[in-house]
């Protein structure tokens, strides 16, 4: 049941904001997680990780997933604290 009860506030931008940006950034985190993982299969070496882009794809996912959990985390708290005030109101 997604309808919209009176009682419920609307979303706002910043909420769509911060789940899109949550989402891309997991997104994003996985697919190189991905990449590292059929790269290993496919013979790479680990000398050949330190050149090219091979250093930015194997941060992603070290940096990514927690920023990710970090938007998560404040949209449910930014939530909740709307739905507290609306709901004493």
């Amino acid at each position: 049941m997604s309808t919209n009860s009176p009682a419920d506030p609307p979303v706002r931008r910043i909420d769509r904001i911060l789940a899109f940006m949550a989402l891309g950034i997991a997104l994003l985190s996985v697919i190189c997680f991905f990449a590292i993982m059929i790269s290993t299969a496919a013979g790479m070496t680990h000398a050949e990780y330190a050149h090219g882009i091979w250093p930015t794809i194997a941060a992603v996912p070290m940096f990514g997933l927690p920023v990710a959990f970090a938007l998560i985390l404040t949209l449910l708290i930014m939530s909740f604290v709307r739905r507290g005030k609306a709901g004493r109101s």
